[in-house]
């Protein structure tokens, strides 16, 4: 089991009984004919402290050289009164994670009335954040986090958070309706991931293209992908990723992350997933999945939870091996 991200969930917390229901998945559920079935294999563990992530599912395929990622709200958003943010640190020891010290400081590497990008160095950070990011001509190393936001309703929205120190990324939709925000649950990697001492992907530079709104990852083990904007509402954000080659020795190209303790104290609790020619969804617990393989999965809840109530559920798919579209 690889140590969980306590750093990550401390650092984006610092920047009522509800029925069951069903779970929203993609908005197209036939699937077209040149989508790819994947291996998904899950990693997960039993955890006690609320605080680590410990669900794991790896998506494994020589083929695959674009896919979608969605985040979605809960189809029971609508009901949320409140929401609880902050963390629990029960059952959690902290005395074994890394540290590595750096000066905090803030920079916004580029911005329009609509769009900026802002980078953040925090105090310290469990891996050394030595990933240089670009934005046109401009260069800047040692950030831990770099957020972009958007402006709607006349407010500032944080939609989009990556890590470059270990190739995390969390994504979610404008707040619903009248909502003022809602919370950031699962996270997920693109690219090679490996371990070194948590899962990872290691990257040699990221690159963000204001115009296309596009960020290009290149990983040390070779190789990059893109990862695009595709777009954006009060239900569900759509990114769009692509691939220059396969993942070296048969890595997974892709990887969701998030926390389970209990039904009611998860991120996520439940994963849904249907089959090529499948007759139907299938459904099981998080913890108890035994792996499948998948033309599209749902991550998310039925039940309601005392931590981040509002997350959205996860849904990847649209796995395809269509060279056309790939990094250039």
């Amino acid at each position: 089991m690889s140590t969980p991200l306590l750093d990550r969930r401390r650092l984006l917390l610092a920047a009522s009984s509800l029925p069951f229901a069903r779970p929203s998945f993609a908005q197209q559920p036939q699937e077209a004919e040149e989508d790819l079935q994947v291996r998904i294999e899950n990693r997960s563990t039993p955890e006690l402290c609320a605080e680590k992530d410990n669900i794991e599912l790896d998506f494994v395929s020589p083929q695959v050289r674009r896919m979608r990622v969605q985040a979605v709200h809960p189809s029971y958003i609508g009901m949320i009164g409140s929401d609880r943010w902050a963390p629990d640190w029960t059952s959690c020891d902290l005395s074994h994670d890394s540290k590595f010290a750096a000066d905090a400081r803030r920079l916004t590497f580029w911005e329009t009335p609509e769009f900026w990008l802002v980078g953040y160095t925090f105090p310290s950070f469990w891996r050394p954040n030595d990933v240089p990011v670009r934005v046109g001509d401009r260069v800047e190393k040692g950030f831990h986090l770099v957020q972009l936001w958007m402006t709607y309703r006349e407010r500032a929205e944080e939609i989009l958070v990556f890590y470059p120190p270990d190739g995390y990324w969390r994504a979610r939709p404008l707040p619903f309706e009248d909502m003022r925000w809602t919370a950031y649950g699962s996270s997920f990697l693109i690219g090679p991931v490996e371990v070194q001492e948590r899962p990872i992907v290691a990257l040699k530079e990221i690159v963000f293209d204001p115009q296309t709104r596009s960020f290009t990852l290149r990983f040390r083990r070779g190789g990059e992908a893109k990862l695009r904007l595709g777009s954006i509402d009060q239900d569900r954000i759509v990114l769009d990723v692509s691939y220059s080659d396969a993942m070296p020795d048969g890595l997974p190209f892709a990887s969701l992350r998030s926390m389970y303790t209990t039904q009611s104290m998860s991120d996520a609790a439940l994963v849904a997933w249907r089959t090529k020619r499948g007759i139907g969804w299938q459904e099981a617990p998080v913890i108890g999945f035994p792996g499948a393989p998948a033309t599209e999965i749902w991550l998310g809840r039925h039940m309601p939870s005392r931590h981040n109530l509002s997350a959205p559920d996860m849904v990847f798919g649209k796995f395809q091996s269509t060279a056309a579209t790939a990094v250039k």
